[in-house]
């Protein structure tokens, strides 16, 4: 690692208070001259996305997640009117809740209950603990984002008293969304049992007639905001999906869109050098091949950007992990994300970064304000910010000094400005990133096959649950039942369904075990 290279190839944006330094990637001087031809197609998908061009097929919709904030760009003077016009009510909405003018059962709401799953949830979560204060929050967030249970009776009992001062959000597209419509129910079943209506505390976010729209409106909920076609979930933060949730809790939501309009300005600038996102794809693309044949570990050092690497799972993985390419061939692109944070990894997976498999390349996320105010001295006139930064940078020289490449992404602080601008970073590095490999980032038939594959396996659980009630009192093992059912191909999962219905209470199902194990039986009660 040399000086010279530094200077070559670190990008300080001052107005941003933003600076990202690709020289410890071992690309060749030449390899940005070699790529400006790819780089120059990317650039122009991505200025035709945001002119509004068809980039999903699949559905024959736009994206426009970039419109979200500047409105203006938007092709249809009515969509700049729907998201300014949204953005108002949004803030409408908080103040008068913030102010006591819309209350709950028991008063004044003090807590947030959000209801959604993936890009639904981890935006909304990523965002809080980045930019919220427990204790000057307007109201305190809690998540269902999981149709587990276990998990959502853990998150009630921290509600145990406080639902008649609790505003819940769903947040859903279609509404039809299982684990989403799985929390509502459960969250609508918990105000009841509290002698609560639950539509005087809960608003929907979703899609246009939707399921959820059609039910909540019928219902009379507290109110109910968008969510358009053309905004992916993954990519939905700074719509209402996310802007909703942070203004409820008083986080600056300008301040957010804000930082995102700020780095989409310059991460439209046709110098590669000098742009961002550009140099991200690019140095994802050395680094894995353009295969995918790295991992990308995220490392903030900083707490409140903990949830930083599971927001950018889902928008990276998601967006990239495709088996097809744009002409149809068998391709199995993507690129694994991980990380949690420093230096707590300095104790976990760093010794396997330093000395394990080479297969991975790690992103460094840089904060230089350690605090709001000043620090006391823990060692001689060194602080806790001082060491943190200390392990950041000697971590990083461990690691490039045993030839593990890096990327350094620096921040001045943690703000709602540098959180809008990490976000749109981000997004529109995958979006070049997609267009180099030759893919599209904007769909998701592996989600929806998963989906799919869910349902039919609920759809067996019920003919097995059919069967048995049937014949009560009569017993059958994993292989009587599919050998009934016809479906011998499926006698694993008939077991596996089998196991959970005998292990919940509820279900009525009782097993007899017996040795070798698939010859227990099950039976109704």
């Amino acid at each position: 690692m040399s000086w010279s290279r530094f200077k070559q190839y670190y990008l300080p944006i001052e107005e941003l208070g933003f600076s990202l330094d690709i020289s410890r990637i071992k690309f060749p001087d030449s390899y940005l001259d070699e790529m400006k031809g790819p780089v120059r197609q990317a650039m122009e998908a991505m200025d035709a996305l945001e002119k509004g061009a068809i980039a999903n097929p699949d559905e024959d919709r736009m994206v426009g997640h970039y419109w979200l904030r500047d409105s203006q760009l938007a092709p249809d003077s009515s969509l700049t009117r729907e998201i300014d016009s949204c953005l108002q009510r949004i803030c409408a909405f908080a103040e008068r809740v913030h102010k006591g003018a819309i209350q709950g059962h028991d008063g004044a709401f003090t807590e947030l209950l959000l209801i959604g799953i993936g890009g639904s949830a981890l935006g909304p979560q990523f965002v809080s603990q980045a930019l919220s204060h427990p204790a000057e929050a307007k109201l305190k967030i809690h998540f269902f984002d999981n149709t587990d249970p276990d998990g959502m009776d853990s998150t009630l009992k921290t509600l145990e008293g406080k639902l008649g001062k609790t505003l819940t959000l769903v947040i859903s597209k279609s509404g039809g969304t299982p684990e989403t419509r799985n929390g509502m129910l459960e969250a609508e079943q918990a105000y009841q049992a509290a002698g609560l209506d639950f539509a005087k505390h809960a608003v929907a976010v979703t899609g246009e007639s939707s399921k959820l729209d059609r039910y909540a409106s019928a219902a009379g909920w507290l109110a109910r905001f968008p969510m358009w076609d053309w905004v992916g979930g993954r990519t939905s933060e700074l719509g209402p999906v996310g802007l909703l949730p942070a203004a409820l809790e008083g986080i600056d939501i300008h301040g957010l869109l804000e930082g995102a309009h700020a780095m989409d300005k310059v991460t439209r600038r046709k110098e590669t050098i000098h742009n961002p996102a550009a140099l991200l794809a690019l140095m994802w693309y050395f680094v894995t091949d353009g295969k995918g044949s790295k991992d990308m570990v995220i490392l903030p050092y900083k707490d409140r950007l903990m949830l930083f690497s599971r927001y950018l799972q889902q928008l990276v993985m998601e967006s990239l992990g495709k088996e097809k390419d744009l002409e149809g061939n068998t391709v199995h692109q993507g690129i694994a994300v991980y990380g949690n944070k420093g230096s707590t990894d300095q104790h976990a997976y760093v010794q396997q970064l330093r000395d394990g498999v080479l297969n991975f390349f790690v992103t460094f996320i840089e904060v230089l304000k350690d605090r709001r105010g000043s620090s006391v001295a823990v060692e001689d006139t060194f602080t806790s910010g001082d060491f943190l930064q200390g392990f950041l940078l000697g971590t990083r020289d461990a690691l490039y000094a045993s030839g593990r490449q890096s990327i350094t992404i620096t921040i001045d602080s943690v703000s709602a400005q540098s959180v809008g601008m990490l976000i749109a970073l981000y997004e529109r590095a995958v979006g070049f990133y997609a267009s180099l490999v030759g893919i599209n980032a904007y769909h998701q038939p592996g989600v929806e096959a998963g989906k799919k594959a869910a349902a039919a396996t609920l759809d067996l659980q019920k003919r097995i649950v059919e069967h048995l009630q049937a014949t009560p009192g009569a017993a059958y093992s994993a292989e009587d039942i599919a050998k009934a059912l016809g479906i011998e191909a499926k006698t694993e999962l008939i077991y596996k369904l089998l196991e959970h219905l005998a292990a919940n209470p509820g279900k009525n199902v009782k097993k007899m075990s017996r040795q070798p194990f698939f010859e227990s039986k099950y039976s109704q009660i």
